[in-house]
């Protein structure tokens, strides 16, 4: 994606996000900072997981090795950004949208199977949250918090493909996409019922 918002991928959601989310989050920049610290310390954690379960796959730790260090990056910046406008970390919320992705995980099955299902889960929860990157870039009136969405806009972008072609390399490509797609579906029900709240990234 370039500075004039054309689209250099797709990400494919099946439901995007309410139109008023964006507006409602300009009113709740302190809360959506918090909620966003708190998102990018789990992103950096679910990858750090994944290496200590999967060690052995090499492919998988030399993607994910980065991934982590820059998602711990990003931890970073936005703490910096909370304190540069006088607001403290807080406490961390209930997160009711990772709660509910976490009951579409299919149980059971191969490891190899486990390990699809815990990338496609990653590769959903980054273009969600490149989505709404997007709407912060292009909607909030701060000049230099618009700039800072939109850099992590395209970093998420590519940890999405990042996670999404990790998958291929441990199931067949058609199947991983049929199931991707059911990821879809199931998220954009969830997301569906989920109160339009401007003081959470999700």
């Amino acid at each position: 994606m370039d500075a004039t918002g054309k689209d250099k991928f797709t990400l494919g959601l099946a439901l995007p996000t309410d139109p008023r989310w964006a507006n409602i989050a300009q009113l709740h920049i302190r809360d959506i900072l918090v909620d966003h610290a708190y998102c990018e310390q789990k992103a950096a954690s679910s990858c750090i997981s994944l290496i200590i379960l999967h060690p052995d796959r090499e492919k998988l730790v030399e993607v994910l090795t980065p991934i982590v260090a820059e998602e711990w990056s990003h931890f970073e910046r936005v703490l910096a950004e909370l304190k540069k406008r006088g607001y403290r970390l807080g406490p961390q919320r209930k997160d009711e949208y990772i709660e509910g992705l976490f009951k579409v995980v299919q149980k059971g099955g191969s490891r190899e199977q486990q390990l699809v299902e815990k990338l496609l889960m990653n590769a959903l929860i980054e273009a969600r949250s490149c989505e709404r990157f997007k709407l912060l870039w292009k909607n909030i009136p701060d000049t230099g918090l618009s700039k800072f969405y939109y850099e992590l806009m395209v970093s998420e972008a590519g940890h999405y493909k990042q996670f999404l072609s990790l998958a291929k390399e441990y199931m067949a490509a058609d199947v991983v996409m049929r199931r991707w797609h059911e990821w879809l579906e199931a998220e954009a029900k969830i997301v569906s019922k989920m109160e339009v709240r401007g003081d959470r990234l999700h």
